[in-house]
């Protein structure tokens, strides 16, 4: 089935391109969340007309996450969280609390926005996660699991690999 993108969608085509995509994608997806138009002569015509309109929209769109970047460029983030003597968490850090975390220091942010390809965070460290702020807008930010006070490792000084520990003489 052949559709008219009303805006840029990732991995399919810009504003404005017509492309084959299947008919239920484009039924129960592209044409119901109006990111999508079927490929009919009247529908070319009137986008056209409205091409500049839309345009100007995703312009917008694409400022407003270009504002954002601005903010997020840089950031470092501490999350600490219950590990035990290895450094394997109770639990996991996932992009819920890796969102809420950058909304605290003042930048709003959606937990989808956040990309994380190989999954929940599951051990101590220092990591890259990937910010996907619009199509053309993304950013890395650096977090930093460390534990918390009531968990069971003891790491005498930052720096030190995780597990070590001092004995006293």
């Amino acid at each position: 089935m052949q559709v008219i993108l009303m805006e840029r969608i990732d991995n399919l085509g810009a504003l404005g391109d017509i492309v084959d995509v299947k008919a239920g994608f484009a039924r129960n997806f592209l044409v119901p969340q109006k990111k999508a138009k079927t490929a009919t002569k009247a529908n070319i015509a009137e986008f056209e007309t409205m091409r500049a309109e839309l345009e100007k929209a995703a312009a917008t769109r694409t400022k407003a996450a270009e504002d954002r970047l601005v903010a997020l460029k840089g950031m470092e983030l501490e999350i600490e969280v219950r590990a035990g003597q290895e450094g394997k968490l109770f639990g996991s850090v996932s992009n819920h609390e890796i969102a809420e975390a950058i909304t605290a220091k003042g930048v709003e942010i959606e937990r989808r926005e956040v990309r994380m390809p190989e999954g929940p965070i599951r051990h101590i460290g220092e990591f890259e996660v990937l910010i996907h702020l619009h199509s053309e807008v993304e950013t890395l930010v650096k977090v930093n699991v460390i534990p918390d006070a009531d968990s069971d490792m003891e790491v005498v000084e930052r720096g030190q690999p995780i597990g070590t520990f001092v004995e006293d003489d």
